[in-house]
């Protein structure tokens, strides 16, 4: 029965990092080409879905830079919402009043 378990988890493993190297962007790929990424999650199974996971998968986004990739300044500086704006809150306000 464990090396049922084991087996399935291995499976699941497998196939959670097949999914994630097919669906990651060309450019967020790291070290190698995403059609070698395929190629060696698919052949070398557990091994390769492991080190797709350490070495090919792409960095957090909160840990690049915002310049031009889309992700946060490494100030630590979360993005804002409308709501925590308080000129946005301000001119909503006036747009409200404006209608009644």
């Amino acid at each position: 029965m464990p090396s049922v378990i084991i087996g399935l988890a291995l499976l699941a493993l497998w196939l959670y990092c097949l999914f994630d190297v097919i669906t990651t962007p060309e450019q967020d790929v790291r070290n190698l080409p995403k059609f070698m990424w395929v190629l060696i999650v698919i052949f070398l199974a557990d091994v390769g879905a492991l080190t797709w996971l350490l070495v090919g998968r792409p960095r957090p986004r909160h840990a690049m830079y915002a310049a031009g990739n889309g992700g946060w300044a490494r100030s630590g500086e979360a993005p804002r919402g409308p709501d925590d704006d308080p000129e946005f809150l301000r001119s909503l306000e006036r747009r409200l009043r404006d209608e009644d």
